[in-house]
Formats: C-alpha cells, structure tokens, sequence
C-alpha cells in the first residue's frame, strides 16, 4: 500500500503542469529572497517637520523631524543646518530626531532648516543619501501693549506691534484702563477699567473685561496630541477691539488681580461693599462665576506657574493656597512676607525677607525647599523677572539716599547673576518709584516707563490716570533697554520710544 502510493505521487510530479508550477514556485521564492536583501531602493526623506510654517513662541522649546527610514544619526546631526543659528541639543527616538533649543529663538525672525547629505542606517554612502530638506518656521512678531496717557489715547488699551511699527487702540474711550494682564497667546488682554468721569478715577470703581488684540497664532501642534486626536480646523480670530464684560463690581469692590499661565484661572482680590471686613481673594475658571477661596484674607498674591496654586502673604509668612474654595494651605514659609516672581518652569521663585535691622533681603527659593539670599539693601526690591535660561535675574531696585535732611530713594535697574550672587547695575533711573518693568519672552530686551508727576491733582478730574501712591500723572513715556543674554553685565544705553504711555507689557 505504501509503495503504491510513492510511486503514484512520483507519476504525479513528473507531469508537465505540476514542473512548471514547481519552477515558478522556485523562481518567485530566489525574487523575494533578493528583494529582501537588497532592500528598498528608494532614498530615506523627511516625512514631517512639527515647526514647519508654524509661529513658534518662547514656550515653543524644541521641534521635531521625523523620518521615512531609520537614519545614522551622526550623518544628520553633522548635516543639520539652522538659518539663523539657533544653539539646541539632539535625542532620538526611532526614527524620530528631537532638537531641543538652549535659549528661546529671537522674536520677529524667519528661520530656515535644511537638512542634506544625511545617511540612513542601512544602505551604503552611495545609494544611502537622503532626499535634501528645507524648512520654514517663523516667531511671534516683538510686540507690547500699554496705556495711553495722552489726548485721545489717555487711559486706553494700546497695542504696539515693533515688527510692523503699527499702533491699534484697543478699548474705547469711555473706559480708563488701570492693569491688565495678557493671555498665553496674546489674542486677549484681561484688564481692569472704571468708567469715564469728570470725578477723580478711583481703583475702587473697576470692573473686570476682555478685549481681543486681532492676534492670531499658529502654533506647533504637539505630536502626542495630534496622534491623540484629529486635527481641528482654526477658528478665525475675533477682530481687535472687542471688549466682553467678565466680573462687575455691583456687591464687591475689585482690587488686585493675577491670570494664570494657562490663561484659564483669575484670582481677584475683592471687597464687600456692605462689610468691609468681608475682603479676600475670589477665584474664576473658565466658564464658571466667581467665587470667595475661604480662608484667612491675604496681602500681595501671584499664581503659580503649574495654574494649580497662590502664593499668598497671609500673617507673617507667605501661604501656599490649591486653587480650590475651602481647600486647606500647601505649605506656609514663614520667613518671606513678599513673592515676587517665579521662573517659568516654577522650579524657582524670589521672594522677600523682612529683616529686623530695616533692612530686606532677597532671597532664591527652589521647588526643593532651597534658599538663597541673594542681596540685602536699606532700600527697596520693587520687582523681580527670570531670563529664560534661569542664569539672570532682572531687578528693579532702589538705593536709599540719605544725608542731611534728604532721604530718597533712587530706583536702577539691576542684573543678578545667579550662579555668582553678583549684582550689575545696568540704568539709574529718575526720582519715581512707580515704574513698570516688562522682560521680553526671548530674553533680548526690558520695556520700562517712565512717569512724570502732575504739579497739581486737576490731571486727575476729568478722569485720567493716577500712579500707584494716588498722585496723578501729567506724562509718562517708555523706554526699550536691549540685553545681552550672553554679557548680562553690559550696560547697553536705553531708546526712547515715540509712544507717549505707561506700564508696557510684552505679549507672549
């Protein structure tokens, strides 16, 4: 039975058709085996650029490309080119090249990325260079908002685009704006305004608004949430100027107030108008009302960069508080009675130390429970503002004249190095104390006013502006001070503006 069935199966193979098959069978298997080992032959590429024709900003720290094929990586590195330079470190994942930048890419500049030459991993020099690459990408144009102090301007939004050298009221006239705060994007301005009277403007009166800027960002989108979700079309940006009304003062007065980094948490400090023991900070999240964050009421406030917490001068100390009504402190610091500013990553904060001896201290506090002191003066630390790369602190300062019956106090702008401890007095500034300081978001330049007293309080009976001690304003103009990141010492002269204004403030 068995060598029955051999011998039929041996018939069987030696049948023309069953040959043919067997050839074909055997030919297609040498085809592929060919195929495999001499790999694909077309030429790796660039499959995508997450920066390409976008508008990156200060927060925008590293772009990506990401490849057809796996590449050897020295070959794109040593070809990598970025036009202008821009210094950054590379890492790989797969085939997926991260370029991370060491310091913010300058405001109001194209850039250029090219890549050619570049070898994938596999194939030889010769068959293995890659398809060349350009790419374009572009930065948020250098431009500030401030407040007009004269004629049609007095007491009104102004946006001021250096770039385009174009100006755009933003608020109408029948409001007089006194702070204002800008959204992570730049395309609103959160600000504080009282009507127009022909009584003294008071702080008490205002009321809290948005206007829209007429900015509109395309940002990098994010690889993890483009891979989480389809893309969404952009919605079309409001014009400028469009004022919505976002807490009224009819039962509370609205005092101090901060905006989160995420732009979607306000925390005000308010007043009872029935009670005035009934004060303390109000919280507002997006698409919700305000309401009171209970506790034990506080002085001088900011929230934290994380949009989650408020650094909050409570007693004698500074309060820790979570963005949550009735919510219990995160931690309390006793020592500090001031927070003065915070870098953007939240890893460090300065604050203020009330010395026994009159004195104030300046101190550096991490997020690992670190402090260091890092001036001590007889005058006064007004505010404080991180570079981007966290070496430099930018300080505005007094030094307390004494001698006779003089005592003044003359405001300088100052460079801390942190590292060192070391200070550099950059501008000495004239006999105010009121003075805005505004640092840009790519660390290359400092916006500060400069306001000149009214001889008498009538400036301020038609409705026009007062300085923070109440006295009225007769003028106010500002000044540009470009820094160098790499030399923070360097005493680089101050430009006048043509802008007629004060308390400037860089858009994000």
């Amino acid at each position: 039975m068995t060598r029955s069935n051999s011998t039929s199966t041996l018939r069987s193979l030696t049948q023309p058709i069953d040959r043919v098959a067997i050839v074909l069978i055997v030919a297609l298997s040498l085809l592929i085996g060919i195929l495999l080992l001499s790999g694909n032959h077309a030429s790796a590429r660039v499959r995508d650029f997450s920066w390409q024709n976008k508008q990156v900003g200060a927060d925008d720290t590293a772009f990506t490309l990401t490849f057809s094929r796996p590449m050897n990586h020295a070959s794109v590195e040593s070809n990598l080119r970025i036009e202008p330079p821009l210094l950054g470190k590379v890492s790989w994942a797969g085939r997926r090249m991260a370029y991370t930048l060491n310091t913010p890419a300058p405001y109001g500049t194209q850039f250029q990325v090219q890549l050619q030459k570049a070898q994938d991993r596999f194939t030889g020099s010769e068959r293995g260079a890659m398809q060349p690459f350009t790419g374009t990408f572009q930065t948020h144009d250098r431009a500030f908002a401030y407040i007009g102090v004269s004629g049609e301007e007095a007491g009104r939004l102004i946006l001021f685009n250096l770039n385009q050298q174009q100006k755009q009221i933003l608020t109408p006239k029948e409001m007089v704006v006194m702070d204002f705060k800008a959204y992570p994007q730049g395309e609103r301005l959160l600000f504080a305004a009282a009507e127009r009277t022909t009584e003294p403007t008071v702080l008490t009166e205002q009321k809290l608004y948005t206007v829209t800027t007429g900015i509109h960002v395309d940002s990098p989108i994010q690889p993890d949430a483009a891979q989480a979700s389809p893309a969404k079309a952009l919605p079309s940006p409001a014009p400028a100027g469009t004022v919505a009304l976002v807490l009224d003062n009819k039962d509370y007065q609205n005092l101090k107030f901060d905006l989160s980094v995420d732009g979607n948490v306000i925390v005000v400090q308010r007043v009872n108008r029935k009670n005035p023991n009934d004060f303390g900070p109000w919280l507002m999240k997006t698409g919700e009302g305000a309401q009171p964050l209970k506790g034990e009421p506080g002085g001088d406030f900011l929230i934290t960069p994380d949009s989650n917490s408020l650094a909050i001068a409570q007693g004698q100390g500074l309060a820790i508080l979570p963005l949550q009504p009735n919510a219990k402190p995160l931690d309390f610091l006793p020592k500090f009675g001031m927070v003065l500013s915070f870098a953007r990553d939240g890893s460090l904060a300065t604050m203020v130390k009330f010395n026994t001896d009159n004195t104030r201290s300046l101190f550096l506090v991490g997020n690992q429970n670190t402090q260091k002191e890092l001036l001590r003066t007889t005058g006064s630390i007004l505010s404080t503002r991180f570079d981007p790369t966290k070496k430099t602190l930018y300080c505005l300062l007094t030094e307390l004249l004494t001698g006779g019956n003089i005592y003044q106090e003359q405001p300088y702008l100052a460079a801390i190095d942190l590292k060192t401890s070391k200070l550099h007095p950059l501008v000495m500034l004239p006999n105010q104390r009121d003075v805005q300081v505004s640092l840009a978001p790519d660390g290359l330049a400092l916006l500060f006013d400069q306001t000149t007293e009214a001889v008498h309080d009538q400036s301020a009976a038609d409705g026009q502006l007062r300085d923070s001690t109440g006295n009225a304003i007769a003028s106010s103009r500002l000044w540009l001070l470009p820094l160098d990141p790499a030399n923070p010492a360097a005493k680089l002269q101050p430009e006048s503006l043509p802008l007629p204004g004060l308390r400037p403030l860089w858009l994000p």
